[in-house]
């Protein structure tokens, strides 16, 4: 009889290892949510990013304001007849 408590006390031992610090343990549980959360939150601002990739790349192959806005921005064009003014912060 004392074998059988001995045996089932390294069982029990055993498996409350293995619950609370082994490899598959609630301790990885909690971490692995925990990159999930994570990893979500990096998904929806990708996901906003494309999206406003998307529509972008739309403007630009189907109107000509983006175009035109990227012209004055990026390039400093103007159209004909306008006057570019400069101003410089102190």
């Amino acid at each position: 009889m004392k074998i059988l408590y001995v045996l089932l006390g390294s069982i029990f031992c055993a498996l409350q290892y293995q619950l609370w610090i082994g490899e598959n343990s609630i301790r990885a549980l909690n971490m692995l949510e925990v990159e999930l959360d994570v990893q979500g939150a990096v998904n929806k601002e990708m996901a906003e990013r494309n999206r406003l990739l998307e529509i972008e790349v739309l403007d630009l192959k189907n109107g000509l304001e983006a175009v035109e806005e990227r012209a004055r921005s990026e390039l400093g064009m103007v159209e004909d007849g306008e006057t570019f003014y400069l101003l410089i912060e102190k």
